[in-house]
């Protein structure tokens, strides 16, 4: 079987900076990525680096797409009042048209197809809300990228989903956020999965709707994650699991903290690079060996 190594990245808004650190010290490791699988903003950095391609200039670049993320404001803090007008039916369009904007301006556009991708294989998860289900934009080589990647990204109350062919399409964080399943579909036979669930999110007191959709959301994205690793331990697919926890508690629609998160990504990585390696030296037991051995015949 062809070794078929994936980066897998989870969505978390603008904790989506840590992944731009860890990928970097990855890169500094030799480990380079025959497929990237996305949710949500791990869509939109899978994205960026499947069109611009796994290198020291392309981070770089994509430095400075998340520096121009904080200027632009993609997730306003008022979303309690955005919530509000979508609860009454007058769901603002300003945000989802700025987030357009911003990839438009940052490569992604109309006309490009996954087949024009050539350098890294590519999967976005986003999900179906008729039906229940992800939808992966990338196993069909015609559909849009830019489309792949608004949808996986279409988060109300930001932004409203995406009605399609009896399809209602919205962030692949509801079905996927750690998209491991995904990426075992597309062949994966090796996972670096970066994980930005930050469970020090979840309130541990009070009683209010508040608190409740965050107890909800921690609980089935922390189950959702937890069975997609135990598929891919049942199936013989080595995962390492880099948990991104960054030093403070950053509220996903704050990309004030972009160099520090990045700064804090990399150091984790390294952390657990240093780990992996140190797994490589050590002696395996013989029933290791010929398990190795058996799924490579």
């Amino acid at each position: 079987m062809k070794r078929q190594l994936a980066f897998v990245l989870s969505g978390g808004g603008s904790r989506g900076a840590l992944q731009v650190g860890a990928l970097q010290a990855l890169l500094e490791a030799g480990l380079h990525p025959d497929l990237l699988v996305g949710t949500s903003i791990g869509a939109a950095n899978a994205a960026f680096l499947a069109l611009n391609g796994f290198s020291q200039p392309s981070l770089e670049q994509l430095v400075e797409v998340w520096h121009d993320a904080a200027r632009a404001d993609l997730m306003p803090a008022n979303y309690l009042w955005l919530t509000v007008r979508s609860l009454f039916g007058r769901p603002s369009t300003y945000p989802a048209q700025r987030m357009r904007d911003f990839f438009l301006r940052h490569g992604i556009k109309p006309e490009l197809r996954f087949r024009d991708l050539q350098q890294i294989r590519l999967i976005l998860v986003a999900c179906d809300l008729n039906c229940g289900r992800p939808v992966m934009y990338g196993q069909n080589m015609e559909d849009s990228l830019l489309e792949g990647v608004v949808a996986s990204t279409a988060l109300p109350p930001w932004v409203t989903p995406i009605e399609k062919n009896g399809q209602f399409i919205m962030d692949g964080g509801t079905v996927s956020n750690l998209p491991i399943e995904p990426a075992l579909a597309a062949g994966a036979t090796e996972i670096i999965a970066l994980d930005l669930l930050d469970p020090r999110e979840v309130p541990v007191e009070g009683h209010g709707f508040g608190p409740f959709l965050g107890r909800l959301t921690y609980t089935v994205e922390k189950r959702q994650s937890d069975l997609e690793m135990a598929l891919a331990t049942a199936r013989g697919i080595p995962v390492t699991h880099i948990h991104l926890l960054g030093k403070e508690i950053i509220p996903m629609w704050d990309f004030q903290h972009t160099n520090e998160l990045i700064d804090q990504g990399y150091q984790i990585a390294q952390a657990e690079i240093g780990k992996m390696e140190a797994e490589k030296q050590r002696p395996r037991p013989l029933i290791e060996r010929l398990r190795e051995w058996w799924r490579g015949k």
